[in-house]
């Protein structure tokens, strides 16, 4: 027994005499502990030790323990903050960008903070490319065309900017500045609004007129959004003008929608929460509808995802900062803000603020920037720690409470007192501000934009210490508007702090640098802003050729776009809205409103099992009730089949069949107001096309509508469907080039079964959202003279070539046309007239197209009165002359997709002033009829 002892530990001794020589003296051991040594010699020739003992197993086992929590503490997508993993459509992940569902890992630095990549990159993809795409088409078609297009500008491009209301706000004063430029540039604007106030007046010193529209969306509305090349929407208070925007015809108009309110995003979780699906998807739609939806920030898009239909758009740049900094500055509310806070006069506070894209490292950052805070406790060291006079104060947008656990517990490591640094409230950010004496930017992420909590400190005078990120050093110059420390180096930091304060405060070279940041941010990110609106308009928007090119973004004026139009808005700050943080909810009260109105109104069935029940006995008897009444009917009318009839031929038969067939279609358009004008003389047709233009439409016996489509008739009205009485509207293609010509088409084909009138009309609806349709004198004036036979044959027209606002310049009939067809319209006349005439020599062609040019005037609009029988010969003219300008352009048109009278691609192709009837111009001798401008030819 001793032997095999004595031969183990000669054993052990040989092992150790071959890595170390003499072996020591052997040792008497224990039975059990041979297992125990060679146990732990084969673990420490696996960690390359020659033994482990009890004091290495401890540390290991804390290593492991600490490292383990680091890691679950600190990791990204941990507990503590949770990384943002949204994907917007409207973005995609580019190289080097983290734009995807996985950000990309951060790069850490050990010797100073957190050195970020840009973990969340915004990058309207699908906009830019939709754009590049349509430029490179432009160029190809228009090259693979042939004949040469021109643009005659002859009018400014119009815009119409729509608002809730004309109260003041950063927001208002944004779209004056904006528009000033954009003025500049050659554009001209109208504005519109659901409420008015003190804002419409600057509006006016701009030379922007203004018009208030009816708040309540089933209200008739009077504007022709045509008349606009682009629209754009400044709130989401301003959506009940989407009620006639997602209707035909005014679907195709470019709509830019700037949305700069958090209200709707901040109800989207409680909608679905709610079950308030209808809302939801009413949003979605007309988020949908805009071509481009603009935020001020890249926060916003993340929060509206939900709505993201591939639309979205940043412009970087408020003033709404400075508006709120003014507004606290005037009202004093600083004092008031210590005291929310628990602040003393005496505390020296310095402010901890990050960016609104909260990540696991926020954290860490955090840490390291109290630890660069820790040196100054020196200065500030009291006692009582309750009374301490340094206040660290961190605002960070996603907070958890095991967040302030851990940064409650640094802060102590580092040696602040208990109680000296806190988190602030999500809605305490601006008090922090007003209090704080001095703000640092902790956040190392690289940003798209220049965070908007450094512009509101900057326009509050506190000194900003800031890393120097590129979209920092973009902005702020070291040591003249602010103070900047490398992000890879702690140490700085420390410095930069110790350098900034003196006796407890901040030193007087602090307080000027505080004071240049002040006047920097009054108009930091006014160029960007303004130029990013020009940019936007010039894709977005597809000017006419009868359009002026206004200024490109890039040949705006320097003078013109650094600076906000602060002088337009002294008078403004006295009624600035308060409640300004309320913006948006308004619109909202009022939908959900309507939603709990229609669900009181139309309740969920089947909400009980015993009603279900009785409802279901009551359906069984409703049908049996049916079903008996559809077989005494079928009774009665086979017994009335079974009387004696008098017997004719087939042909007979055949007639009386079609006859009863065209009774029931005719008695199918007839109401009250097709009695009413059997025994009128004059009958005026107006074509439509679209929900968009029902208000515009009349509703006398005078008048009749002719709806281009079937889908858009009006219920209840005796409108003529156009596209049953010519199949060829049923093509979207001829329905759309054709226009106003299809419906003389459709009304001239049989026209006996629908008009019964001698004489026959048409107006334009776009002449009643105009206002220069026929008025009741000029009704009857034109009503008297039909009946008088006052000018025998002939034609009146009431809307003249020489007023068309497009025709500021008095141009005549030729000048004009190719104004408005990309100089092609005398082209485009030649070759017609050549394929109906077969006129072939120059000199045949100049006198038939020959255009008196004697002072008088030409009709446009297509409004006008003439004989039924001379309609029909124009309509037979009509038809030659679109015949062959079908044939003329029909392969070129679908081969490029343009035509020879447009710059740009559309679905219309030729666009002629096919109105072109018109002759000597005399008001009928009635003084109201002059001032209607009713003519005769």
């Amino acid at each position: 027994m001793g032997s095999l002892e004595n031969g183990a530990a000669a054993a052990a001794a040989a092992a150790g005499s071959f890595k170390r020589g003499l072996a020591p003296a052997p040792q008497p051991l224990r039975a059990g502990s041979t297992r125990r040594a060679r146990a732990r010699s084969r673990l420490a020739r696996f960690l390359l030790f020659e033994k482990v003992d009890y004091l290495q197993w401890i540390a290991a086992a804390a290593a492991f323990f600490f490292v383990a929590i680091v890691f679950v503490a600190f990791l990204p997508g941990s507990g503590v903050v949770e990384r943002p993993r949204l994907v917007l459509p409207s973005r995609r992940a580019g190289p080097g960008r983290g734009g995807g569902e996985h950000p990309s890992p951060p790069r850490r630095d050990g010797a100073g903070l957190v050195g970020l990549d840009a973990a969340v990159a915004f990058e309207p993809t699908r906009l830019r490319e939709k754009w590049a795409r349509e430029r490179r088409e432009e160029a190809r078609s228009l090259a693979e065309l042939g004949t040469p297009v021109r643009r005659l500008g002859v009018r400014k491009p119009l815009l119409a900017m729509v608002f809730g209301d004309l109260y003041p706000s950063a927001m208002q004063f944004q779209m004056v500045s904006v528009a000033s430029v954009l003025e500049a540039m050659g554009y001209e604007m109208k504005v519109f609004s659901l409420e008015d106030g003190p804002c419409g007046n600057v509006w006016r010193a701009i030379g922007a007129p203004v018009t208030i529209l009816p708040e309540d969306a089933n209200l008739p509305n009077s504007v022709d959004w045509l008349d606009y090349d682009g629209i754009l929407v400044n709130s989401i208070e301003a959506r009940p003008v989407f009620s006639s925007l997602l209707h035909e015809p005014f679907k195709s108009v470019p709509v830019i929608w700037t949305v700069h309110e958090y209200s709707l995003a901040h109800r989207i979780k409680e909608y679905n929460a709610s079950g308030m699906i209808q809302i939801i998807d009413a949003w979605k739609e007309v988020f949908s509808r805009a071509n481009v939806i603009v935020f001020p920030n890249y926060i916003l898009p993340v929060m509206y995802a939900a709505f993201d239909s591939g639309n979205y758009f940043v412009i970087p740049g408020s003033p709404s900062e400075v508006f709120q900094a003014d507004n606290s500055i005037a009202n004093h509310h600083n004092q008031d803000a210590r005291i929310i806070l628990g602040l003393s006069p005496k505390d020296f506070v310095i402010a901890i603020v990050g960016t609104p894209f909260s990540y696991g490292e926020n954290l860490i950052e955090e840490m390291l920037v109290l630890q660069a805070i820790g040196p100054l406790l020196q200065k500030y060291h009291s006692e009582n720690s309750t009374d301490s006079e340094l206040k660290v104060k961190i605002f960070t947008g996603n907070i958890t409470e095991k967040h302030k656990m851990v940064l409650e517990s640094v802060a102590l490591s580092v040696g602040f007192p208990r109680g000296a640094v806190e988190h602030v409230a999500a809605g305490d950010e601006h008090n922090l501000l007003r209090t704080a004496d001095l703000v640092i930017y902790g956040s190392c992420l690289e940003e798209q934009s220049f965070p908007s909590v450094l512009v509101q400190a900057m326009s509050l005078e506190k000194l900003v210490i800031a890393p120097d990120l590129a979209i920092v050093r973009k902005h702020i110059d070291d040591g003249v508007n602010g103070l900047l420390f490398p992000k890879k180096n702690i140490g700085m930091l420390t410095q930069v702090l110790l350098q900034a304060l003196s006796n407890g405060k901040v030193s007087v070279s602090g307080q000027k640098i505080a004071s240049v940041g002040k006047a920097y941010a009054k108009n930091l990110m006014a160029s960007e802003t303004i130029e990013g609106y020009a940019m936007l308009l010039e894709n977005v928007i597809k000017f006419p050729t009868d359009v002026l090119s206004p200024l490109t973004a890039g040949e705006i004026p320097l003078a013109l776009k650094q600076e906000w139009k602060w002088h337009l808005f002294e008078d403004m700050k006295h009624v600035y809205r308060v409640n300004g943080s309320l913006s948006g909810y308004k619109i909202l009260q009022k939908l959900e409103q309507e939603w709990h109105s229609n669900l009181m109104e139309h309740p969920p069935v089947g909400t009980s099992k015993i009603s279900e029940a009785f409802s279901a006995i009551a359906w069984e008897e409703q049908r049996a009730n049916e079903v008996m009444d559809i077989k005494r009917k079928m009774e009665e009318d086979e017994l009335k089949d079974r009387n004696d009839q008098l017997r004719g031929t087939w042909e007979e038969v055949y007639r009386n069949v079609k006859r009863v067939e065209r009774l029931k279609n005719e008695l199918h358009e007839r109401d009250d107001k097709e009695l009413e004008r059997t025994g009128q003389l004059l009958c005026i047709y107006e074509p439509f096309f679209g929900e968009g233009i029902w208000p515009f439409l009349h509703q006398s016996s005078l008048y009749r509508g002719v709806g281009l489509s079937s889908k858009g008739r009006r219920p209840g009205a005796d409108d003529i469907d156009a596209s049953s009485r010519l199949p060829l509207l049923n093509s979207v293609y001829y329905r759309d080039i054709l226009g106003e010509f299809g419906a003389f088409f459709a009304v001239a084909n049989r026209i006996d079964r629908i008009h019964k009138n001698s004489w026959i009309g048409f107006q334009s609806w776009r002449v009643t959202a105009r206002k220069e349709n026929l008025s009741d004198n000029a009704e009857s004036a034109i009503l008297e003279a039909i009946q008088s036979q006052k000018h025998g044959d002939a034609f009146y027209f009431w809307v003249r070539m020489d007023q068309d606002p497009r025709n500021h310049a008095n141009k005549d009939f030729w000048s004009f046309c190719d104004a408005i067809n990309a100089g092609n319209c005398r082209l485009a006349f030649s070759e017609a007239f050549q394929r109906m005439y077969g006129v072939q020599l120059d000199h045949e062609l100049d006198s038939l197209l020959h255009m008196p040019s004697d002072g008088d005037t030409w009709s446009v609009m297509q409004s006008w009165v003439l004989p039924t029988r001379s309609f029909l010969e124009f309509v037979m003219f009509s038809r030659m002359f679109v015949d062959a300008l079908d044939a003329q352009m029909y392969d070129k048109h679908h081969r490029t997709g343009y035509c020879i009278l447009s710059l740009h691609k559309s679905p219309q192709g030729p666009a002629l002033l096919l109105s072109s009837s018109g002759g000597d111009c005399e008001c009928l001798g009635i003084p109201q009829c002059a001032a209607d401008g009713l003519c005769q030819s």
